[in-house]
């Protein structure tokens, strides 16, 4: 959406950032009476971060399955609120939105397997353990029976992310870069249509290339661009 990002309170005379805060009211009175100050600028990231302390407590020694809703639903909104485009400039894809997505498709295995082994569980706790601070197991360190679950959350992470690079190539024109985004896009529906059954070394290399597309759209690199065509 574009937005006027600067804004004054009409009550208090209070300026602020929207984009710092993400929020409408004035931080000095709470007033929602305001103007904005500069020009409409394309933005969609909002200022959220991933905290999943509370689930680590209460996995703690207990069993993820059943505590898997609350889990999923803090996910959710997570990824919901997360955006890629700040006051007009492209963000990159960061491995916290990835790691919630992959951690969203495998508590959901979990819970859903009769009888989950050993490794599912330590991996699960791996996740948990690390996806607020953008810790993402390697490709190698992925049980066989989590491989789908990586293939789908990264699937659908880079299509939340290629989304909002399309609507900021509205704004910053490159038929290039739409080109190769338009192949990842081809790329995404694939691994969605086998439910997420790719090599998690397939799936990494859809997500290097998505961000390299990314590099070349904010540097205008030319290299990044033809290394993620390679890559694709």
């Amino acid at each position: 959406m574009r937005v006027r990002g600067h804004r004054e309170c009409n009550d208090c005379g209070r300026q602020w950032s929207y984009y710092d805060t993400g929020r409408v009211e004035c931080p000095n009175c709470g007033s929602l009476r305001s103007v904005g100050v500069d020009e409409r600028t394309f933005h969609t990231a909002t200022p959220v971060s991933l905290d999943l302390s509370s689930h680590r407590d209460a996995f703690d020694g207990g069993d993820p399955t059943d505590l898997a809703d609350d889990l999923k639903s803090d996910l959710r909104e997570y990824v919901r609120q997360r955006g890629f485009v700040d006051a007009g400039d492209l963000a990159d894809l960061n491995d916290a939105f990835l790691a919630a997505h992959e951690l969203l498709q495998a508590i959901d295995v979990y819970a859903r397997a009769r009888d989950p082994s050993d490794d599912d569980r330590l991996y699960v706790l791996s996740l948990l353990r690390g996806a607020d601070a953008g810790e993402r197991p390697a490709p190698d360190d992925v049980p066989e029976s989590m491989a789908a679950a990586r293939g789908l959350g990264y699937a659908d992470a880079v299509e939340a992310y290629r989304s909002d690079a399309v609507d900021w190539l509205d704004e910053n024109p490159d038929p290039a870069g739409r080109t190769a985004l338009g192949t990842v896009s081809e790329r995404v529906k694939r691994v969605q249509a086998l439910e997420g059954d790719v090599s998690p070394r397939d799936a990494e290399r859809l997500v290097t290339a998505t961000r390299e597309i990314a590099t070349y759209l904010r540097e205008g690199d030319e290299a990044a661009l033809a290394s993620a065509r390679d890559r694709l």
